[in-house]
């Protein structure tokens, strides 16, 4: 997990992730990404579907969503410091406990991503900075993502 320094999720608890690049797929941008925000090599990532958000009545974001298992035998010893925030291992009873108040919005889909074979759409509505209504929409599976 990442615990952001700048907006929009400063001092927030969120995945790894950023901007895909001209020319790039999700799946090669994920992978740049986590290199670059982590120093973490990997070859292959799950696709999981999209996360997109609606914020007082204006759609203003999404992004594709992966899941990766690093090596059960990989080293790499948290919390560490970085330009993008502090990098840390959590458990997922930490990430999804209720009295949580320290993370994005990942309690809403992390299960069906990590339980659920098939891909969603996560749909957000943001009104006043505050979840009002989270749905998660089937996919067709993405052949080229």
């Amino acid at each position: 997990m990442l615990n952001r320094i700048k907006s929009p999720w400063m001092g927030i608890w969120n995945g790894v992730g950023g901007k895909i690049e001209k020319g790039e797929e999700p799946k090669e941008s994920v992978l740049r990404e986590i290199m670059e925000e982590t120093g973490i090599p990997l070859s292959d990532v799950e696709y999981k579907g999209v996360v997109t958000w609606m914020v007082d009545g204006l759609i203003t974001g999404g992004m594709h969503a992966f899941l990766a298992e690093v090596p059960k035998d990989f080293e790499y010893h948290t919390p560490i410091s970085t330009d993008e925030g502090i990098l840390d291992w959590k458990k997922i009873s930490w990430i999804l406990h209720p009295d949580n108040l320290g993370m994005a919005n990942l309690k809403y889909f992390l299960l069906k991503m990590l339980e659920d074979s098939n891909t969603y759409n996560h749909k957000f509505v943001y009104e006043n900075g505050n979840v009002a209504d989270y749905s998660a929409e089937p996919m067709e599976e993405f052949v080229n993502v």
